[in-house]
């Protein structure tokens, strides 16, 4: 006889939706948190992650934020759960994109998203071209990012200096997990971006012999000399007659 265990058949995942009051990092208590200003993650409250475990969400966490008042939309990961209750706390430049003021609402629902493949990116400005290895320090910056969505602006930071890369697209879809992913990554030319003008070198004149221009006897020719006849044959050359 065959006894069945509660286990047997694994809890289906619930979605996660709920709204919250957003803030910019700057206005989290406590010392200034650069590492989530610098991603691509929020910080939650710790409400929030009892729910998520209760509706068994599949890890890794991903969210879809919506600004309701502008139907803008963006997507993130989580990096803590340690927020007010009631509140989470976004980098700048995503309160920026989602046209977010402080206190603002935000819905966030759980989302699965598939694995990126492909992102093109286009820097808004041409000092991003000062950057010795552009590629590396993008490819570096994105190790704080949970997932990408086409149309966002997200900020680089390096050597002291913010940069704004707009996201221009993403494979396979306009929104994509890069959690451990292989992902060819491309640059558009910078917003503002001119091709240096080349160079014109002014053409060497150069020395002609008039002989060169004379055309290459073809045929059998004669000519007069002293009497005697010059034929040129093509396969004897020259001889007198």
């Amino acid at each position: 006889m065959f006894q069945f265990g509660f286990n047997m058949f694994p809890e289906i995942p619930r979605p996660f939706n709920m709204i919250y009051q957003c803030h910019s990092v700057a206005m989290l208590p406590g010392n200034e948190r650069q590492d989530v200003e610098r991603g691509g993650k929020i910080i939650m409250p710790p409400s929030a992650l009892e729910q998520l475990t209760r509706l068994n969400i599949n890890y890794p966490m991903l969210f879809k934020l919506t600004n309701k008042k502008t139907n803008r939309v963006t997507h993130c990961g989580v990096l803590e759960f340690v927020a007010d209750e009631g509140k989470v706390y976004l980098p700048l430049w995503m309160m920026q994109n989602m046209v977010l003021e402080e206190g603002d609402l935000v819905r966030i629902e759980s989302v699965s998203l598939p694995v990126g493949t492909f992102s093109k990116f286009q820097p808004l400005s041409p000092d991003f071209l000062d950057i010795t290895n552009p590629k590396a320090v993008l490819e570096n910056c994105l190790r704080s990012f949970a997932c990408l969505t086409t149309g966002d602006v997200i900020a680089v930071k390096y050597n002291q200096k913010i940069y704004e890369l707009c996201v221009l697209e993403t494979k396979p879809g306009n929104a994509i997990s890069i959690i451990e992913c292989d992902m060819n990554v491309e640059f558009a030319p910078p917003v503002g971006y001119k091709e240096p003008e080349k160079v014109k070198k002014e053409d060497e004149e150069m020395a002609v012999d008039p002989a060169d221009l004379m055309p290459e006897p073809t045929g059998i020719c004669a000519l007069q000399r002293h009497g005697k006849s010059i034929r040129w044959q093509e396969t004897e050359g020259f001889r007198d007659q």
